[in-house]
């Protein structure tokens, strides 16, 4: 029996009379009046509306009640459903959802597909179904709460006997539609991410590598600080850690500065980017990255100089520089040419004796 404990922050979501693109990842995802790092957000107009006066603004939230005592040291774990689970299994998980808008809502509570790919977790549109989101099932798919009211819901995932292994990704959305008779309706939802892995034996092995970090300075002279990161595991992985530069000029030491990175898919790689103050001088500098996906961590060290911003080579001067080698290559072959002809001429016609 899996033993369960409390966690989690409620993710909230304001939308705005916009629709988001099909297909976006978390990190482009539009932002809100209120902070929602614990959930994926997502906004989207009524289909069928045309522009005018929305009412007032559309919120909700969501958040994971509880998580395996096994995976308390798992930060993931914390803020979505992370699990490995033998075919067969059924598991459950308790959510709180709370209409955060000024007045009484309907909100729908439901399963959609999900992917991880190349740019990051892929959050499908609507109610796209996948495999994972069709053995999901909430208790209470349709609420209609009081401003500031929540309620608890219980998830069942079940997944079948012959299912097949590997690991799968969903969302489960909490969705709030206004409905104020107004000709444009706002449509808000905040969503928990489901990482479900399927198979026998022991979870998959979660595994990271960090390449050399890197220092350089945009065209305006902000300093960066780059590394390439690769899945070496079997998981999907939500990087997120820490920079910190010591030993620059006069002793001086930076840090920690926060860095995040997309979802890596399994054998995918990303470029873990962090943004420093344009007044940091060049170094150099002995830098250090800390990076973690939930319970699976690594680091790289190493020096770092972001030096002067390179001057972007003319190209009219490469062209000139080329047409002057060009001119003196030309000028050469004309005067050996000249002396030849003279000296053919002397053979041909010697001079007469006076």
């Amino acid at each position: 029996m899996t033993v369960l404990v409390t966690v989690g922050a409620t993710a909230l979501a304001t939308p705005y009379a916009s629709a988001a693109p099909a297909g976006v990842h978390a990190p482009d995802l539009p932002g809100a009046d209120q902070e929602a790092p614990d959930g994926e957000r997502s906004s989207s107009p009524d289909p069928a509306a045309s522009p005018g006066p929305s009412g007032p603004p559309t919120s909700v939230g969501i958040r994971l009640l509880d998580a395996p005592v096994e995976r308390r040291a798992d930060s993931r774990a914390r803020k979505y459903i992370v699990d490995h689970v033998h075919p067969g299994t059924t598991i459950k998980r308790r959510i709180i959802v709370q209409n955060t808008s000024e007045v009484r809502r309907a909100i729908a509570v439901y399963a959609a597909a999900a992917d991880v790919a190349q740019e990051g977790f892929v959050l499908a549109p609507d109610r796209t179904e996948n495999e994972l989101s069709s053995w999901i099932h909430v208790d209470k798919g349709a609420l209609r709460l009081d401003a500031d009211e929540e309620a608890e819901l219980l998830v069942t995932i079940v997944v079948p006997a012959k299912a097949e292994q590997r690991e799968r990704y969903a969302v489960i959305w909490a969705e709030a539609a206004g409905d104020s008779g107004q000709t444009v309706r706002n449509v808000g939802r905040v969503g928990i991410r489901v990482y479900l892995s399927v198979g026998p034996g022991g979870e998959p092995v979660s595994g990271f590598t960090i390449g050399p970090l890197a220092g350089s300075r945009t065209p305006d002279g902000t300093p960066v600080v780059t590394a390439e990161v690769r899945n070496t595991g079997k998981r999907a992985l939500d990087l997120a850690g820490e920079l910190r530069l010591r030993d620059g000029p006069g002793g001086l030491s930076v840090g920690p500065v926060r860095s995040e990175a997309q979802t890596l898919a399994l054998g995918g790689t990303t470029t873990v980017r962090v943004v420093l103050d344009r007044r940091l001088p060049d170094g150099p500098w002995t830098g250090k990255l800390d990076l973690a996906s939930g319970w699976t961590k690594g680091d790289a060290s190493g020096t770092i100089t972001f030096g002067p911003v390179a001057a972007p080579v003319s190209d009219t001067g490469d062209r000139s520089g080329q047409l002057r080698v060009g001119g003196l290559v030309g000028s050469g072959l004309v005067l050996i040419l000249l002396v030849l002809y003279v000296y053919r001429r002397r053979i041909r016609h010697p001079a007469t004796a006076a």
